[in-house]
This record gives C-alpha cells, structure tokens and sequence, in this order.
C-alpha cells in the first residue's frame, strides 16, 4: 500500500495551511527571520559576557605581573578599579543577559510564535520549505524534500528489512 506522503513532497508539518496566503506565509517568514537575527544577537551577547568574565579573570594575573615588576600602584589601581567592576551600572554581564533574555528576547519570541501560531497554525519555517520547493530539482536524490527517515516515521516503517 503506497503512502499518501512522499520524501519528495514537503512535510505537513511545512506545508501552507489552506487558508494562508502568499502575504501571510511572507510576513511569517520575515517575522521567523527577525528572529532569526535576533539568536544571532543573542549569541553575540553571551560572547560579551563569556569573554568580558574571561578577560576579568585574567586581571588576577596582570596584578600578581605588576607587583612583582614592582608597581605596585598600578596593581593596586587594576584591583581597585577594573576586578569585580559593573560594566553597567549595577550589573555583571549575566544580569545583562538575564536582563535582555527575560525582557526583550522572551518578548520578541512571544510574539514570533503568537503570529506563526495564528498566521500558519504553528508551523515553522513555510516560507524556506516553499522556496525549497520552488529551488529544488524534482526527482533528484539530492534534492529531495524531507529526509527519507521522516517518511518511515509518517508510514510507520522502520527502516529494517
């Protein structure tokens, strides 16, 4: 018996639903590409306070440097002035992270899946899997359009013979 889903058709779970159109799939992709922007900055913050941590941990050493050079006024005044310090006003770089992920970042989330969810019923990434289907060459093995494991897991074959 021949499956009514094929590796060479999208997933549903990638497909339009019937009710959207060419403008709604467009915002929702644009919307899932902000957001996409927004991991992005996201991860570039976490370098921020990754690295910040790393180069404050490594003040340890440029004091114990500078004493042992004999200065110990400028070893005094990088373990005064620079060990431990905010670098923003009351806050360590995790509580800018904290601060960003549980402000904007929770936000903009929110509101990319509330617009997915009405727009295109839940489904992620319509958008890219229409255009994979128009870039695509139909019948090629290496332009299939789901990978052919998810084809067992809808027909409930297991792969093994």
């Amino acid at each position: 018996m021949k499956s009514a889903h094929t590796d060479d058709e999208p997933s549903p779970d990638h497909q339009r639903p019937a009710d959207a159109d060419d403008t709604a799939v467009e915002a929702a992709g644009l919307m899932s590409e902000a957001l996409e922007t927004i991991e992005q900055a996201r991860g570039h913050l976490y370098a921020f306070h990754q690295l910040t941590g790393r180069a404050d941990g490594m003040l340890d050493d440029v004091v114990a440097k500078l004493t042992d050079a004999g200065h110990p006024e400028l070893a005094d005044l990088v373990d005064h002035e620079l060990i431990g310090r905010n670098v923003l006003p009351g806050r360590w770089t995790f509580q800018v992270v904290e601060d960003y992920d549980d402000g904007y970042y929770d936000c903009f989330r929110g509101i990319e899946r509330q617009i997915r969810d009405r727009l295109m019923r839940g489904r992620r990434h319509v958008y890219e899997a229409e255009m994979k289907e128009r870039r695509r060459t139909h019948g090629h093995p290496a332009h299939t359009a789901r990978p052919p494991e998810q084809e067992r897991l809808l027909t409930g074959d297991s792969g093994r013979r």
